[in-house]
């Protein structure tokens, strides 16, 4: 009896795990331009401090194409590779 309390118990966690993180597994284009903090992190690599970074970066200088990201203190072409096809800088108006 258990068994089957813990095998239930792991098959809803699984569940649950899928419906909320699928939203931030997605692979949704971010605009490096107009992007949120929160926008940012869900690339791979980028936590808080790089995309505050980002977001002072931007508030100075506009990200003319995706691999401008590695003008960003601290962030290098690994990161930039991890996430190229994720990357968008379109204007606002766009």
């Amino acid at each position: 009896m258990r068994k089957i309390y813990n095998l239930w118990a792991i098959m809803i966690a699984l569940c649950l795990l899928v419906v909320f993180a699928a939203p931030v597994l997605s692979e949704s284009k971010v605009n490096i331009n107009t992007a949120s903090q929160e926008e940012l992190c869900t690339l791979k690599n980028i936590g808080e401090a790089y995309a505050k970074r980002i977001i002072e970066y931007r508030n100075w200088h506009k990200f003319e194409k995706p691999e401008d990201l590695m003008k960003v203190k601290g962030i290098g072409s690994k990161t930039y590779e991890f996430n190229k096809d994720r990357i968008i800088v379109k204007s606002e108006k766009s």
